[in-house]
């Protein structure tokens, strides 16, 4: 290279302003490196191995580190390589040689660096507490009238779809058939670890545009349903008192069915106290339509014992998908165009059939990766504030 070593000295003293910020990221590494080691000796110690209490706690924080440390490691590494990097461009009587071969180094370092930059600062982010559970999804049609039904239809099957191909487990909890094969409403489970992870973001109001099987002149119709996302609560995460519940049963109806209109196997549960109607009809055995309805009630209950213990005044379902407008939306189907837009990262695919065979996890990654970034301003934000 034919370049004078105080040219290249200037040329990357940029470089020394991310120094500053990486050296804050590489502080908060050391000191959780520093932490896992103190919970190795602090976790084979008799004064905490005799405190059962104390022993979980500092267990859960010791595992959580452990899946991280390899990572943390790594990047500690290569934030050292880069300061003595910059230390050899700083240094007015490095050899040129040496110069050179330190840019390309630099060069290397930096793209690592701020390629796993996101992933690495993630760790420092509190875990979402709901991550790991199975997830209720309720699909509701908005504006639209049958054509947004079958668009229910049509979002579930790209949910079920989506589900095999994660290996998830889907249950139809409760569903309200119209006569064109669409659905008022339907209401399932999904049983996987990433469930709660992948699928949360999908809360919202999803729009569709396209020209319905109803209509006859061909003009493209805007529909909109409404996606809210639960945790499935557990039988021990909300105690529900008998005394609180109505129970009625009744006769299925439907599209169809031998059982249909025979045997009081529907069930109807009304929660007293808050006055939330729960109703499933799909089993044959008022046993099953009970225990389903009580599934949902429950995580609907665990979700606003959630909502008041985080000081919030509204029910989360209602902030998700609000009224179900078509122009409270937070993505896009436009059918004409072969387009789906997701409106809060202003992200687009233009392979909307494989959309709705179930290749989503493009876009749910690209929501993830949103989503971090959100909660790492948070983060930033109080770090700034403690300073």
């Amino acid at each position: 290279m034919n370049i004078s070593k105080k040219d290249l000295q200037n040329k990357f003293s940029i470089f020394l302003i991310f120094r500053m910020n990486w050296s804050q990221l590489k502080d908060h590494l050391q000191k959780e490196y520093d932490r896992f080691l103190e919970l190795q000796n602090l976790l084979s110690s008799s004064e905490i191995l005799e405190n059962s209490e104390k022993f979980k706690e500092l267990s859960r924080e010791y595992y959580r580190l452990e899946n991280n440390i390899e990572k943390i490691k790594e990047y500690l590494k290569k934030l050292k390589s880069y300061e003595e990097v910059l230390e050899i461009l700083k240094d007015e009587n490095s050899d040129k040689n040496l110069i050179e071969l330190a840019i390309i180094e630099k060069q290397e370092l930096e793209n690592f660096l701020k390629e796993n930059e996101l992933e690495i600062e993630s760790l420092f982010l509190e875990p979402d507490p709901n991550n790991g559970k199975n997830i209720i999804i309720e699909i509701r049609a908005g504006t639209g009238g049958e054509e947004a039904a079958l668009f229910v239809s049509d979002l579930f099957k790209m949910y079920s779809k989506f589900c095999d191909k994660m290996n998830f487990i889907l249950e139809i909890l409760s569903m309200t058939e119209t006569g064109l094969g669409g659905y008022k409403e339907i209401i399932f489970s999904v049983k996987g670890e990433r469930a709660y992870e992948l699928l949360h973001l999908e809360a919202g109001a999803h729009r569709v545009q396209r020209i319905p099987i109803t209509e006859s002149n061909g003009r493209i119709h805007t529909s909109a349903v409404t996606v809210a996302v639960i945790p499935e609560a557990e039988e021990n995460d909300f105690e529900i008192e008998e005394k609180d519940l109505r129970i009625d049963v009744f006769r299925s109806s439907g599209a169809g069915g031998q059982h249909v209109n025979k045997t009081e196997s529907a069930v109807r549960i009304t929660h007293i106290p808050t006055g939330i109607v729960v109703t499933c009809q799909d089993e044959r055995s008022q046993h099953k339509n009970k225990a389903k309805a009580l599934k949902i009630l429950r995580s609907r209950l665990k979700q606003i014992q959630e909502e008041q213990h985080h000081k919030e005044m509204s029910n989360l379902k209602k902030n998700q998908v609000k009224t179900g407008d078509r122009s409270e939306k937070i993505r896009t189907y436009n059918y004409p165009q072969g387009r789906v837009t997701d409106h809060r990262i202003n992200f687009s695919v233009y392979n909307l059939d494989e959309f709705m065979n179930g290749e989503i996890l493009p876009m749910l990654e690209e929501l993830l990766k949103y989503e971090k970034l959100k909660k790492l301003e948070e983060f930033q934000k109080k770090q700034i504030m403690k300073v």
